[in-house]
């Protein structure tokens, strides 16, 4: 099943080919590829891509001069044909708690935030965006207030991975000790809108000769585009988070628009029938504290009856504010009460703890620097004319 995204906002300026970046083909696309450029005769194409994709994905070598095993020949018909350039890192900024984040990016007009989140998961998480900008409009989300660019592609995904990476010293890939030891598909987009892109980086991510981080420890995070998430757990085996943060379809009108298309039942149903789930595989509800919104007991008790017989844990996650909100983050008592609810129904909430908020790190805040400085003249603009 496939969904056609609706990109009649973007612009239709042709692009400029570039160099094909062989960071974002899998292994089936690598050997095509290097048969397709006649790299090397298609007999020999599977060992001549396992080569290639070690030093890519294990030792992250950008340059193919760096390829020792390769011969030099080879080396220079690669250089003529393809690229492994990483995007500019137009920003990188370090919160006062550790988090790090770049503002990357990859193409004229196409820039991307990514963030690195110390000591969660086994030892650190990577938050990657799957588009620039965004078409759901949930209102309590600054990066939904940037409109969709366009897509990103599987290199570009793979390159937030890479430049991460870079930035955190993990080349060769390490296999212990590691410091990046989590993706989650939790930044700029609704992943589930650009699938094909997202399971290409995916299978690119998880090879255990490259970047080897096991699916087990990368999550998916969809407000609930409901005929793709069975997909979603066929293709890629991922871990599955669903942003929810309402009981009642009324106020997930407001809060996630995109719930007029995919009410709750249709959603909650895509969610019991995700492939694999159990116990060992638990689905992760994402739940913001909005003040006076969505944080009452009641509405406790609902998401506890929402959920119920569903393998899942409830992620409580302090509002984030952005200039421009009217919205305000739950008093503290009031979200350890509404935990406290969950827990007594078994089911695990913990508190996200807010990281990177001095930075505009933290959870909703990702909005491209292009995108906030064209907002900020546009404000201008208008009071000057006021």
């Amino acid at each position: 099943m496939s969904i056609t995204l609706d990109l009649s906002r973007v612009s239709n300026a042709p692009a400029v080919k570039a160099p094909v970046n062989l960071s974002g083909l899998t292994r089936a696309g690598l050997r095509q590829a290097l048969i397709d450029a006649g790299v090397c005769p298609p007999e020999k194409a599977k060992m001549r891509a396992s080569q290639v994709w070690s030093w890519i994905h294990h030792y992250g070598v950008t340059d193919f001069a760096a390829m020792s095993n390769v011969a030099k020949d080879m080396q220079a018909r690669l250089a003529e044909h393809f690229t492994l350039t990483r995007p500019e890192i137009v920003e990188r900024q370090v919160s006062k708690d550790g988090t790090r984040k770049w503002l990357i990016r990859t193409a004229p007009g196409i820039e991307i935030e990514t963030v690195y989140i110390p000591d969660v998961g086994r030892a650190g998480a990577l938050c990657v965006s799957s588009q620039v900008g965004c078409t759901l409009n949930c209102t309590f989300c600054h990066t939904g207030t940037q409109k969709l660019v366009r897509n990103l592609t599987a290199a570009e995904i793979v390159a937030q991975v890479q430049v991460a990476r870079d930035d955190l010293e993990e080349w060769p890939s390490p296999k212990e000790d590691r410091r990046l030891s989590n993706i989650v598909f939790m930044g700029m987009g609704e992943p589930l809108y650009n699938l094909d892109n997202v399971s290409d980086a995916i299978d690119i991510i998880s090879d255990n000769e490259g970047i080897a981080i096991s699916r087990r420890r990368i999550t998916v995070s969809t407000s609930g585009v409901v005929p793709m998430i069975p997909e979603l757990g066929e293709r890629t085996g991922t871990m599955l988070a669903i942003s929810l943060h309402a009981t009642n379809d009324p106020l997930r009108d407001v809060l996630v628009p995109l719930n007029k298309k995919y009410p709750l039942d249709q959603l909650m149903a895509a969610i019991r029938a995700y492939p694999g789930l159990g116990n060992a595989k638990r689905v992760t509800f994402e739940y913001v504290m909005l003040k006076g919104v969505n944080d009452s007991p009641e509405e406790a008790r609902a998401l506890v009856k929402l959920i119920q017989g569903i393998p899942a844990k409830v992620n409580l996650i302090p509002f984030n504010p952005w200039p421009g909100t009217d919205y305000q983050c739950s008093d503290w008592k009031t979200i350890e009460a509404f935990a406290a609810i969950l827990n007594r129904a078994g089911y695990a909430s913990p508190i996200r703890t807010p990281r990177g908020r001095d930075i505009l790190a933290a959870c909703g805040q990702l909005k491209s620097e292009s995108e906030k400085l064209r907002a900020s003249a546009i404000r201008k603009a208008e009071q000057a004319a006021a």
